[in-house]
């Protein structure tokens, strides 16, 4: 069987990951964990520094109810952790990855700077499989993780079967299980739930917020689906070259 990398973008101690790990290893999956030493959300598909001869700084880490000691924090970008995973820092090198459980939906095309979707775009472009796991924002602080956990591990099998190079991302309101109405493919929307905005505090000093999506987003998109309290599974494609277009070498002559 497969080895199955479980990562993420909050670091290697969020509260997200170890249901995300202890729900698969439940399963039988051989679950090998590692995320970063600290918080690298927003990081993308980043590696951090890398020269050719940086060192793998890692340390040994223990989560609650999971059963492997194969679960390890790492100095360094989600990305960092797909390569190393890959490469075979850990035994057999995986190939499947699942990232997550991110608080916070990552949809819509801001998924381009999200380290959970990050990983599993790393994962693809490794060669493997990889699962980009999130549930929805609680204003509340009450998560809901069981039920990210468990769509996540029934979509395992499915996961198998895709060809190499494939990355999914996975949305799930935050509600118990029983109230999730479905999952369903989508699209995705133009914007997430939140759009990034920029405070001025005085000359030259700028403070980045959130602030909530109030357009409303198209039919079957994953920013629309979450609102109505389906799961969403978008399938995410791997950076490729397209056709110039005519007359661009000429430009630059």
């Amino acid at each position: 069987m497969t080895r199955v990398l479980v990562t993420n973008d909050d670091g290697v101690g969020a509260p997200g990951i170890g249901p995300l790990a202890c729900a698969l290893e439940a399963d039988g999956i051989d679950v090998v964990v590692a995320a970063p030493l600290d918080d690298m959300s927003g990081a993308g598909a980043a590696f951090g520094s890398f020269d050719g001869r940086d060192e793998l700084v890692l340390e040994e880490h223990r989560i609650e109810g999971l059963e492997t000691d194969q679960a390890f924090g790492i100095k360094g970008a989600p990305g960092r952790c797909v390569m190393a995973a890959t490469l075979g820092a850990f035994g057999e090198p995986v190939g499947l990855v699942v990232a997550g459980i991110n608080p916070g939906v990552n949809t819509g095309r801001t998924v381009l700077h999200s380290g959970t979707v990050g990983a599993a775009l790393t994962a693809a472009n490794l060669g493997g499989v990889g699962l980009a796991v999130s549930l929805a924002w609680s204003d509340t602080g009450e998560y809901h993780w069981e039920t990210a956990a468990s769509i996540a591990r029934r979509s395992l099998p499915w996961m198998r079967t895709l060809p190499a190079k494939t990355a999914i991302n996975l949305n799930v309101p935050n509600l118990p299980l029983a109230e999730v109405l479905g999952v369903r493919q989508a699209t995705l929307a133009p914007f997430g739930a939140v759009r990034s905005a920029l405070i001025e505090d005085g000359p030259l000093r700028y403070t980045y917020a959130f602030q909530e999506v109030t357009e409303t987003m198209p039919e079957g998109s994953d920013t629309a689906l979450i609102t109505q309290g389906y799961a969403s599974v978008t399938a995410l494609s791997l950076p490729q070259a397209i056709e110039p277009p005519p007359g661009m070498v000429e430009a630059f002559s």
